[in-house]
């Protein structure tokens, strides 16, 4: 089968966009993975999927894969590179855009300057459905990994993160102590490790791990996780200009039980076709 693509990245966290509404297809993990392929394939962090609504009163469904093959359920970036698609591809002509997710809905909002704000949601701080192990709920948890104790907060946005404070993102141990704690037993749908420098009150950097893709430029739900965590710990302010490698995102949270809202860009880089 021929499949049109849209190559896209929100900060350096690029995307294959499919559009599967005008064309009906179905992957399979084994084909993500190759897709994902950056010297055989197209080379991607994830595969987003325009699909049809399943309720009346939603714009579109919004799947996400993995590099890996697999389905997760939430991705900031994405979302941004999603909403700038569909208003590109004359899917849809509203500012104003409501998707399914698998974790749920959300609200994207195209601005006048082409930056995409998302209403990422509540975030999610019950250690049961984060989900997280542990005996009671805190703002952080001491792990043991890989013989050292380290300090994290637990947090979900539609997908888990572990967050950690360092000193320095250039040297933190991203790549060593990241995929140790994806996999850490205490996260068993594993998760999203993202290692926070606290700037100031207003501003942070920040590096993520991501599960099933590794480190990425950016990561949009990790950034919401992130501020999340600074305010829990009472590090930060409400509105908070979180550094990524690949760019800058602008994030702010009033407290418990108030949606994350993130904005930032979205960029196509190439249009193209490919046999599956």
């Amino acid at each position: 089968m021929l499949v049109r693509f849209t190559k896209m990245h929100g900060l350096g966290n690029d995307f294959m966009v499919i559009d599967a509404i005008s064309q009906r297809i179905r992957f399979n993990a084994d084909q993500v993975r190759q897709l994902a392929d950056r010297n055989r394939g197209i080379g991607f962090d994830q595969l987003l999927l325009v699909e049809p609504p399943t309720r009346p009163e939603m714009d579109f469904r919004y799947r996400i894969y993995n590099a890996d093959g697999s389905e997760v359920e939430h991705c900031g970036n994405g979302a941004r590179c999603f909403a700038r698609f569909v208003r590109d591809k004359k899917l849809v002509m509203r500012d104003r855009i409501a998707v399914e997710t698998a974790r749920g809905e959300a609200i994207l909002n195209i601005r006048e300057d082409l930056q995409v704000e998302v209403d990422m949601g509540a975030p999610e701080l019950v250690p049961e459905q984060i989900p997280f192990v542990t005996d009671s709920r805190s703002a952080t948890h001491r792990v043991e990994v890989d013989g050292q104790s380290v300090e994290l907060s637990a947090v979900s946005m539609g997908n888990p993160h572990g967050v950690l404070v360092v000193d320095n993102v250039d040297t933190a141990p991203v790549n060593t102590l990241g995929p140790a704690l994806e996999c850490h037993p205490r996260f068993p749908k594993k998760a999203n490790i993202g290692f926070m420098q606290i700037v100031s009150r207003s501003e942070v950097r920040l590096r993520v791990f991501e599960r099933g893709a590794g480190e990425t430029q950016a990561c949009g739900t990790g950034a919401c996780a992130a501020v999340v965590a600074g305010r829990l710990r009472g590090l930060l302010d409400e509105r908070v200009l979180v550094h990524l490698p690949g760019g800058d995102l602008e994030i702010s949270w009033a407290g418990e039980g108030q949606p994350v809202m993130m904005t930032g860009p979205a960029t196509t880089v190439f249009e193209g076709q490919i046999y599956i």
